[in-house]
Formats: structure tokens, sequence, C-alpha cells
């Protein structure tokens, strides 16, 4: 799979108001979200290490590890393995979020 067309892939909601799209390779897993405004990400942590919320339009609040910060298009947030952290869409958004290792639970 070296070429792919974003909107040929199926889209699935994961959490109400996030629908994502999701390439997986054999270490990582990357995610195009479609978020709806006012949609919550709940407070949770995991193993993988998360290059996340990257903003490509809109407005996105995320909290991680206690601080929180307004993401807009082009900031990017680095989440660790196992940190807490917590997000809510401000405005309609879209985000890219890429994962290691992959995500089986997208699959």
């Amino acid at each position: 799979m070296p070429f792919v067309e974003l909107s040929a892939l199926e889209q699935r909601e994961l959490i109400p108001g996030f629908k994502g799209r999701f390439i997986h390779t054999e270490k990582m897993t990357i995610a195009y979200w479609d978020i709806a405004a006012g949609s919550i990400l709940p407070e949770h942590s995991h193993p993988h290490e998360q290059v996340a919320a990257q903003v490509i339009s809109g407005e996105f609040e995320m909290t991680l590890e206690g601080e929180t910060k307004l993401l807009k298009a082009g900031d990017v947030a680095v989440i660790p393995s196992n940190a807490v952290h917590s997000g809510k869409a401000l405005t309609d958004c879209q985000l890219m979020d890429v994962f290691a290792p992959v995500r089986e639970d997208y699959k």
C-alpha cells in the first residue's frame, strides 16, 4: 500500500463526534480525524507513543499531564507512552495522529 487515497478509506466513529480513517503499517498507525465541534475526548492513557493532534484545521483544546493548551492549524502535541490526556473540539476540526506501535484496537 505505497499510495493511499484517504477518501477511499472507511470512516469509523470510535468516540462520539470523532470519525477516523486509519492507515496501519507494520510498526505504526496513522489516524485522520474529522471531529465535530463540542466533541469530548475523555481523559485516558495508553502504552502507545503518540504524535498527536497535528491540527490540520479548526481549534482543539488538549490537556496533557495537567497542562491545557489551545491547538490551532499547524500545532502538534507529542504524547509519551502512558501519559494522561484529554481534549475538546472547540470548532469542527481535522486532526492527524501517529501512534507507535500499531493501534490494534483501531483495526
